[in-house]
């Protein structure tokens, strides 16, 4: 049992001296000192065929040995450690000569997000709740509930985008479909603003495009009349504009509304004289408007006997252009920093 402890004891000393990094000392290690199947694991198992004297003298013999090794193993471990530490600082030194990295300057809103949570507060500090809806919508929501059926042809004139194999299924053409919503939901009276984006498949020119942002306004509750609507809609141009604003109101078709009207305002951009914004008219359409069809607010779920009201659709991309001066509406979706930069 001596002579198996002072071979042991060599072979480790010899193995030590070969180590050449961490990853070596750990396969020394495991190979004398593992628990399962080390070395001087071995070698204390085997104790048990010893009589009572010498399996306790080759005890504290083995133990001491292994002490000494331990201790010898601990050492070698430190010195390699710092050895590596050392390297590492060497390869990641840090250069205090550097000249430092230039400031990243700051992001910020998009003028469509800006126009939007103006508008938003405006309508907030009005009385009115600020809701939302899905962008992917159904057939029914989009189309039926706002009294345009399959056959009608009003569907023409939205341009839709239609999902493949799910014929019930559009990208919203407007934010109306929430009106409906709305009033399944909370009832009346009721008054809110539906800000987001909607999707219509047609050719872009400078004051269209297939991706818009639009804010479906709502207001249901007993004897609305349209007085309400034009007072509500002025103090909302005046509002977000912060100026007075010169607005016409001429009659407009849309199934969800009965009667329904156009609001135009004059171009603040060519000040009326005709511009690429205002389709070289003096005027831009600005907010499809009326009173509630019957239909819709029987649809959300309410008696049109008792209740009235009127919804309008807000163009925010218009209102933004006429804000900021802006002549082309592609601007605000073509994501070229030299524009957004100026906001």
């Amino acid at each position: 049992m001596k002579d198996t402890l002072k071979k042991l004891k060599k072979e480790f000393e010899l193995a030590l001296k070969n180590v050449q990094d961490l990853s070596d000392l750990e396969n020394l290690e495991q190979r004398f000192f593992s628990r399962k199947s080390g070395e001087f694991t071995n070698i204390m198992k085997s104790l048990k065929d010893l009589s009572g004297d010498a399996k306790k003298e080759m005890g504290q013999l083995a133990n001491t040995v292994k002490e000494e090794l331990e201790k010898v193993f601990v050492q070698k471990k430190e010195i390699l450690e710092k050895e590596q530490i050392a390297h590492l600082l060497e390869e990641e030194s840090l250069d205090v000569t550097q000249v430092s990295l230039p400031v990243m300057k700051r992001g910020h809103l998009h003028p469509m997000s800006l126009i939007h949570k103006e508008l938003e507060e405006l309508f907030t500090s009005m009385g009115f709740m600020v809701v939302d809806g899905p962008e992917l919508e159904s057939d029914h929501y989009n189309f039926e509930a706002l009294n345009i059926p399959k056959t009608h042809p009003a569907r023409d004139g939205h341009d839709t985008f239609f999902i493949k194999d799910h014929p019930d299924w559009v990208m919203r053409t407007h934010t109306s479909p929430v009106q409906v919503r709305a009033m399944q939901k909370y009832g009346a009276p009721l008054r809110t603003v539906v800000p987001g984006r909607c999707f219509r498949n047609e050719a872009t020119d400078a004051s269209h495009e297939h991706t818009l942002f639009q804010m479906e306004g709502l207001i249901i509750d007993k004897e609305i009349n349209i007085s309400n609507l034009i007072g509500v809609m002025k103090g909302l141009l005046e509002g977000i504009l912060k100026q007075e604003v010169k607005v016409r109101l001429r009659p407009g078709f849309f199934p969800f509304v009965e009667p329904g009207f156009e609001m135009d305002m004059q171009c603040l951009v060519c000040k009326g004289k005709g511009c690429g914004a205002c389709k070289h008219s003096g005027w831009v359409e600005i907010i499809p408007c009326g009173l509630v069809h019957p239909h819709v607010i029987e649809a959300g779920g309410l008696d049109p006997k008792v209740y009235s009201g009127f919804a309008f659709g807000l163009g925010s991309m218009r209102l933004a252009m006429q804000r900021y001066g802006i002549e082309d509406i592609r601007h605000l979706m073509g994501g070229d920093l030299r524009f957004l930069k100026q906001f």
